[in-house]
């Protein structure tokens, strides 16, 4: 970008009282009054003159501390001015950073004259409240001549990127139990004799009969394996729904972030628990073969424009295996979508709803609710993710959310 020259408020006073000295000094012969007013006029010219190169000898350096921070979480911009000239000084240097309007005022620093060679650091935090990716930058340059009366500026150098990732709370471990049933591990035994007791599955085709765990066996009812370490990575499923028309409200406080972040919790957790895991929403499935994965497509995702949700149940029936834990994260529902989520689905199912969302009439929500409640879903409805640990806990203590909301 070219550089951009302006008169300052002081510059333009002295061009218009130089304008006027020459105009009375000629009028009443007053020859002094002239040459002041020649030499107003004319310091302006100078002043811009002596600026000549001084904007294309500045650098900058930007850093981010972190590069990717969760939501409401501080980051620190860094950014290093210098004078890259061996030769010549700069003087009246100030800069201005460039923010998104949801990162807060644009910071301005003063910093004054740069000997050459020399360096500046300033810094400043920022703590955005919603994910997303945020430009910092480019930076605003301006340097003025020593009289004040002419300012240059340029934007200088490319913006940096600051990844904001949805905080993902910390849940309750036991609450995803390695057994689809829900059970917790069996204790050592009394006596301390011996190693713990495994941790049982069901009998697959092609298991070995020394395998069976007979006394699992009797209190299930059916016939039970011992697990070995290789066999206690569950595999557990996400629903998450992005739909513009499902969800409300504006930034923090909109339900989709809501949703985004009590997924995020739930996908962490699980992955945490050694959990395999499905990440899917209404639109497609996501990576979901890490912690950092998930939450960076989390940070990056944007509001989908359908307005059914049954492309996201189909996609959740075709997924491969069977998840011993499905969690839905959903947005406002039809009659319609919450019964096919209802008939979706096996071991144990949560279904969270938004109650913020954009729920069609009053009772809604309440109608969802009792529908996935008669499908076997446990349901809960929650305005904030921070409702989420509590809710979560309470899965744990009691194996089930209770009958959902009203």
């Amino acid at each position: 970008m070219h550089p951009r020259r302006a008169l300052t408020a002081r510059g333009i006073c002295m061009l218009a009282l130089g304008a006027a000295a020459l105009t009375f000094g000629s009028l009443v012969g007053q020859r002094e009054l002239v040459g002041l007013g020649v030499l107003l006029v004319a310091l302006p010219a100078l002043s811009a003159l002596s600026l000549s190169g001084s904007i294309g000898r500045i650098t900058h350096h930007r850093s981010l501390s972190p590069e990717r921070v969760p939501a409401g979480h501080d980051a620190r911009v860094g950014v290093r001015i210098g004078n890259m000239s061996a030769t010549w000084p700069v003087s009246s240097v100030s800069v201005q950073d460039t923010l998104p309007t949801l990162l807060g005022h644009e910071p301005r620093y003063g910093i004054g004259f740069l000997r050459p060679g020399a360096t500046r650091d300033v810094s400043y935090l920022v703590r955005p409240a919603v994910r997303g990716v945020y430009p910092i930058g480019p930076l605003w340059v301006s340097v003025s001549d020593p009289l004040g009366c002419v300012r240059v500026s340029r934007l200088l150098g490319a913006p940096a990127s600051l990844l904001v990732t949805p905080v993902a709370l910390p849940l309750t471990r036991a609450g995803t139990s390695d057994s689809p049933r829900g059970e917790e591990p069996p204790r050592r035994p009394v006596g301390g004799i011996g190693e713990q007791d495994p941790i049982p599955r069901e009998y697959r085709h092609g298991d070995e009969m020394r395998r069976v765990h007979w006394r699992s066996t009797a209190r299930h009812g059916e016939l039970m394996v011992r697990r070995e370490e290789q066999d206690r990575r569950d595999l557990g499923a996400v629903l998450l729904d992005t739909r513009a028309s499902a969800h409300r409200g504006r930034g923090a406080d909109h339900s989709l972030e809501t949703a985004v972040a009590v997924a995020a919790s739930v996908a962490v957790h699980l992955l945490g628990s050694s959990h395999e895991l499905h990440l899917h929403t209404d639109r497609a499935r996501m990576d979901a073969s890490g912690t950092d994965a998930v939450l960076d497509d989390l940070a990056l995702l944007t509001p989908s424009g359908g307005t059914s949700l049954l492309p996201g149940i189909a996609g959740l029936r075709a997924a491969p295996g069977s998840p011993a834990l499905t969690v839905a994260v959903l947005g406002a529902l039809s009659a319609e979508e919450a019964t096919e989520l209802a008939r979706t689905g096996r071991g144990r199912r949560l279904a969270l709803l938004c109650s913020e969302a954009a729920w069609a009439a009053p009772g809604a929500l309440a109608g969802a609710a009792d529908i996935l409640s008669s499908g076997g879903w446990q349901v809960a409805a929650l305005a904030s993710p921070t409702e989420l640990p509590p809710l979560w806990h309470g899965a744990v203590l009691s194996h089930s959310f209770g009958k959902g909301p009203r």
